[in-house]
């Protein structure tokens, strides 16, 4: 890196943040950073005034600033990974367009990120300002990452982070079309922290992230990073193997030594159900491998670039 890389990169994917991103530009543009910063936004297939609103943000910014347009919606993760791709910075922020995350905590997690030497650094919020269902989503994506992605037990998970360059051009290799960005970190490293930060209310609109797409999430960190769903389903299979082995036997007692009848259509069929839905329950999660393992062969794109355009304080100029 030469004396013209600035120290930090900013990352935040775009989605329906006409009304937000002005002011979310202009609190990061006053912030201080020693050594420089400069700006990645990426447009992830937003439907309203996003498009516009950063492209003349990006040509009148006093900082160095690069706006991504992707083709469609591609989703948060992969937005973020393509930015990610576009930096040039020391250390590299990943943030919300909401304003939940305040730009002026950006400078502690990049102080601490530096004075701890750490590789990433988490935000830990003191209090989130989401309804109650997304708080409950948050807590319970952490307590299944807890088991399925090979990070420090109890480190809270944010997508408000800094990672060193090193890392963040190593999370950028990915080509999944179904990344799950922490997972990706932590198959990196686990030099980890994390930093005491605030949650802001939400000014504008409301969250883009449904029900729908928490399960989607959920699925992500499930299957893509690790193989405890599959091994799951062979204790699974063990344990309805071993009920099923001691039911056999006791009927076989029973009809020696007792000459009980044959049992009742009724509790054969719960036998049938239950074993009927066990069964459906593992094809599924194993169908969901060998769905994703043919959507990274047949080359699902991970994102779409349609256009680029870097701002004349930008070290290419525009592009």
């Amino acid at each position: 890196m030469d004396d013209s890389t600035p120290h930090l990169s900013i990352v935040i994917p775009l989605y329906n943040s006409a009304l937000t991103l002005p002011t979310l530009h202009q609190e990061l543009s006053a912030l201080e950073v020693p050594g420089g910063l400069e700006l990645i936004i990426v447009n992830d297939g937003s439907r309203d005034e996003t498009e516009a609103v950063a492209l003349k943000l990006t040509m009148e910014s006093r900082l160095p600033m690069t706006f991504l347009s992707l083709s469609r919606n591609f989703g948060e993760h992969n937005a973020v990974l393509a930015g990610l791709r576009a930096v040039s910075g020391r250390y590299v922020i990943t943030m919300d367009d909401d304003l939940q995350n305040p730009p002026s905590e950006v400078l502690k997690l990049l102080a601490v990120a530096e004075a701890e030497k750490r590789d990433v650094v988490f935000a830990n919020y003191e209090r989130k300002e989401h309804a109650w269902w997304r708080n409950a989503g948050s807590r319970l994506t952490n307590r299944i990452a807890d088991f399925v992605v090979e990070k420090p037990r109890g480190l809270y998970l944010s997508s408000f982070r800094c990672l060193s360059r090193f890392v963040a051009d190593e999370v950028a290799k990915s080509s999944n079309p179904y990344p799950y960005i922490d997972g990706l970190i932590f198959q990196v490293t686990q030099n980890a922290g994390t930093v005491r930060v605030r949650h802001a209310e939400r000014s504008h609109g409301s969250s883009g992230y449904s029900f729908r797409k928490l399960v989607r999430l959920w699925i992500s960190m499930l299957v893509n990073v690790s193989v405890v769903p599959l091994r799951l389903m062979t204790v699974a299979g063990l344990i309805t193997s071993a009920l099923g082995f001691l039911a056999v036997i006791e009927v076989v007692l029973e009809r020696v030594l007792y000459k009980t009848p044959p049992t009742g259509w009724s509790s054969l069929m719960a036998a049938i159900l239950l074993l009927s839905g066990t069964q459906l329950l593992l094809l599924g999660i194993l169908g969901e491998y060998v769905g994703r393992i043919y959507l990274g062969i047949s080359e699902k794109p991970q994102s779409v670039v349609r256009e680029r355009i870097s701002s004349p304080r930008s070290p290419t100029g525009p592009a």
